[in-house]
């Protein structure tokens, strides 16, 4: 789509076939468009049902009241932040007393628009002329134009000495999805992930790019540029290596509903040189205290799982002392303990079982207690869950969570259910 293809949705015209394509059932895409083409252009049709393609799409992360009254382009519902993650950085943004804003990189805006209603003035800048088009759109469509300005322009050109804050969400997918943002590539191959396996290769052929200096723009010039002003936050891939992370930066890692979303560097904060680990939709915050791994032992009677945004934050041991935990495996992040300590930075589960992992018995016990419901749970194991499902052929009335992982180096299997907490 280009911008004029694009323009044409909001005339008067666009708007009456975008209204009849609402409740848009794929099933029936071929029967609306011949309808819809007997009284309007193709090109605008075709424009508008992808328009509602994307809304559809955009649901699970902006809710069904915005994105109907949003426009999107296929990479920028792809790479906005979802509307929660957004809503939570404003906030902390408003809390720092921020009240003007530059927003590099804003794609289709979901940042200026959650910036917007928490009572920040924000300039919203990307150098891609649709991408500015459809930003200035969402402003229009959400009542916010008043507060977001869209400006076409590389971000390198921009002054943002006038702004409180400086927000950067650089393009982190090669090919296409660089396409809207400013900047450009770095070297590549320096990759790593936080809390997990390291990942070879800088970018390639529209796949995500794990070398920070292979964002457009590097994550170096994202540094600098925050540098300059009283408060910042860099938006960042999980999987962001900890050398990257400047030492005057507070580093935060955001999940949602179980899920790690991203990485921030914030700037600016009371707390440089932290780690800190949030928790949506509750918004609890565990900030990091650097202790010591805890040691491994034997497997008790309680298995905590902590969240995804703990592990990538290496605040595991933070939760350990929470719940006077134990490692089960020096290379495993999962907890273990005698007593049942409720934290909301991790799952628990009561274990019944602690076995060396093999299929033939643990099908013959699933079958003896009549499980017919499963809950595979893995780390540290190469068997695939859905493969290990498919074979034990399930039937019966009850439920059962089984965790593979190692414990003291060892495959095991790990049976039990959640904790009634």
């Amino acid at each position: 789509m280009d911008v004029d293809a694009f323009e044409s949705l909001l005339t008067d015209e666009g708007q009456a076939v975008l209204a009849a394509l609402r409740d848009h059932d794929p099933a029936r895409e071929l029967a609306e468009v011949t309808r819809l083409r007997r009284d309007h252009p193709p090109a605008l049709v075709s424009a508008a049902v992808t328009q509602a393609r994307l809304r559809q799409r955009a649901v699970a992360k902006f809710g069904a009241e915005d994105a109907r009254r949003m426009y999107f382009t296929p990479d920028g519902v792809e790479q906005a932040t979802r509307a929660s993650v957004a809503a939570y950085r404003a906030r902390r943004f408003a809390d720092l007393g921020v009240r003007t804003l530059a927003d590099l990189c804003c794609g289709v805006g979901g940042d200026a628009l959650a910036l917007a209603r928490a009572g920040v003035r924000v300039l919203a800048v990307d150098r891609d002329p649709l991408t500015c088009a459809v930003a200035r759109a969402n402003a229009e469509a959400l009542g916010l134009a008043d507060r977001i300005e869209v400006r076409r322009a590389d971000v390198a050109d921009v002054d943002t000495s006038p702004y409180d804050a400086v927000f950067v969400d650089p393009a982190r997918r090669g090919g296409r999805g660089g396409a809207g943002r400013s900047g450009g590539t770095g070297r590549a191959g320096r990759t790593g992930a936080a809390g997990g396996p390291a990942r070879a290769g800088g970018q390639g052929g529209g796949g995500r790019i794990f070398d920070p200096e292979s964002y457009s723009p590097p994550l170096s010039w994202a540094v600098a540029t925050a540098r300059r002003s009283p408060h910042a936050a860099l938006k960042a891939a999980p999987g962001l290596p900890y050398e990257a992370i400047p030492d005057a930066a507070e580093a935060e890692w955001i999940s949602d509903g179980g899920d790690v979303k991203e990485a921030v560097l914030w700037f600016g904060t009371a707390r440089p040189g932290m780690r800190r680990a949030t928790l949506l939709p509750s918004g609890r915050s565990l900030l990091g205290a650097r202790l010591p791994d805890p040691s491994p032992g034997p497997v008790g009677r309680w298995l905590y799982e902590p969240d995804g945004a703990v592990i990538r934050a290496h605040l595991v041991a933070d939760v350990a002392a929470r719940v006077g935990g134990r490692l089960i495996d020096p290379t495993i992040a999962y907890l273990t303990a005698d007593e049942l300590r409720p934290t909301p930075y991790a799952t628990a589960y009561e274990i019944t079982d602690v076995l060396p992992f093999n299929l033939k018995r643990l099908r013959a016990l699933l079958r003896e207690r009549e499980v017919g419901v499963v809950t595979i749970k893995k780390r540290g194991s190469a068997v695939e869950p859905e493969e290990l499902r498919r074979r034990l052929k399930l039937e019966g009335v009850n439920a059962c969570t089984v965790v593979l992982t190692r414990v003291a180096g060892a495959p095991t299997m790990l049976l039990g259910h959640p904790a009634d907490c």
